[in-house]
């Protein structure tokens, strides 16, 4: 049998990529030229390109064509968590803690030995945690305006197992799930393992989710679901705003759609607008955690669902991991009924807007977008400058960044940087940055 025609294009150019005869940055030819070149049609040249860029050989990019990438920078650089070698500042992961924690965590031990029920946890939990459990997080939800009884409340390993027994429960492959065009790789991988469709949505110019978009899309197509983070959006740090939020929730019952809420950082913007949740509480989910506001190694989140949702969740948690380990939900819960919680929480507040001014300091006359207390921010590069190629210089100079390429969910990816700023002290991030600054300065 004859091998199809797209397949010796994409060899020879991929000869051509790897043998360094088409290096990095080089222009390839359009989609039109590409067919007179070859003599193909329409469909077998974008095909080629296609190939070529879900090998991560090329990327395209909006108004200026399909270029070969750099691909000393691993593609999807964001999500994959590998060690940093030895003295290479981390720029891609964001575990932020506080000075004075790891003491908190001996003292929270103790006294969980001393007055614990130390029997119960060696035992395992029911799926979505014992009931007093379920209520202490339930009161710990009420501080964000979500107000539910802990029937309603699930806990589980972290927000992202939050997100994954949201779409093993309630979503099907093939459904269409609208998202942010730019938007949590965490989520954008969860949805291709589980072969949803995505309908990737912009933001509009004041920051925010364009809802005029959404309501076209759910016009033209049946949307299932839609996954957004209206409070401290990653990674772009916009905060929806409450007539937004209000018309979003009109939006999911015109249309019969559920919104899964993403309130991850929501604790680092204060004040903020109410949930989502709030003005849709029959057609929202909610997760959230603890591995931000607290730390990313105690590995507590918690969903918040209509009560019709709660039995499919827990059937979920019960084929994926049964439950939660009873000595971190523990730990928490002592946590959040003795204040420690809201007070870390303030504490990470502070500190992120520290951060933050520090990065605005020295990138000033840089292309930022962020918010004032995250502890991320989106820095935009020059026209002449390639993501990939200053992410790979930057490599080479000792520091780890993330492109656009991991966050977005549309074929062409924007010239970006994401910077994490809350796992380094004050010191080693202001080294970090100046190498930033250098590599876009030249």
């Amino acid at each position: 049998m004859a091998e199809p025609r797209y397949k010796s294009i994409v060899d020879d150019l991929v000869g051509h990529i790897r043998a360094g005869t088409l290096p990095p940055g080089t222009q390839l030819p359009t989609i039109r030229a590409l067919m007179k070149q070859h003599g193909v049609a329409l469909a077998t040249a974008s095909r080629v390109y296609g190939e070529l860029e879900a090998m991560g050989l090329v990327v395209g990019e909006v108004g200026r064509g399909t270029f070969v990438r750099d691909t000393s920078l691993p593609r999807g650089l964001g999500l994959e968590q590998n060690p940093a070698c030895s003295g290479t500042i981390d720029l891609t992961f964001n575990y932020p803690s506080l000075p004075g924690q790891v003491e908190l965590l001996r003292t929270g031990l103790r006294t969980l030995a001393a007055s614990g029920d130390l029997d119960a946890l060696l035992h395992s939990a029911p799926q979505g945690g014992r009931r007093h459990e379920r209520q202490t997080v339930a009161k710990h939800l009420r501080n964000r305006d979500i107000r539910v009884p802990g029937e309603q409340v699930l806990i589980v390993n972290g927000a992202q197992q939050g997100l994954a027994v949201t779409v093993m429960a309630l979503l099907q492959p093939g459904d269409i799930l609208a998202i942010d065009a730019l938007t949590y790789p965490g989520m954008k991988a969860l949805a291709q393992l589980h072969r949803l469709d995505l309908a990737p949505l912009p933001s509009h110019a004041g920051g925010g989710l364009d809802l005029e978009r959404l309501d076209a899309l759910c016009r033209r197509r049946p949307v299932r679901a839609l996954y957004t983070m209206p409070t401290l959006h990653n990674p772009l740090g916009w905060v929806m705003s409450e007539p937004d939020r209000i018309r979003l929730a009109e939006l999911a019952e015109r249309h019969d759609f559920l919104v899964i809420e993403d309130g991850a950082y929501a604790f680092l913007a204060e004040p903020a607008p109410k949930p989502v949740f709030t003005y849709a509480p029959e057609r929202t989910v909610y997760v959230s955690g603890l591995s931000k506001s607290v730390a990313s190694g105690l590995r507590v989140g918690f969903v918040a669902a209509p009560a019709r949702l709660i039995p499919p969740l827990e059937r979920a948690i019960r084929v994926s991991t049964w439950n939660t380990p009873s000595l971190t939900v523990a730990l928490a819960c002592q946590w959040i009924e003795s204040g420690m919680v809201d007070t870390l929480e303030e504490r990470k507040r502070k500190d992120a807007r520290r951060r933050q001014t520090l990065a605005r300091r020295i990138l000033r006359g840089g292309s930022i977008v962020a918010h004032p207390t995250s502890y991320y921010l989106w820095l935009e590069l020059p026209d002449d400058l390639r993501a990939d190629r200053v992410a790979a210089d930057l490599e080479r100079d000792g520091v780890l960044v993330t492109t656009a390429e991991p966050f977005s969910t549309t074929p062409n990816t924007r010239h970006a940087l994401r910077l994490a700023l809350g796992s380094l002290s004050l010191d080693a991030l202001g080294d970090a940055l100046h190498k930033v600054r250098r590599a876009l300065i030249g």
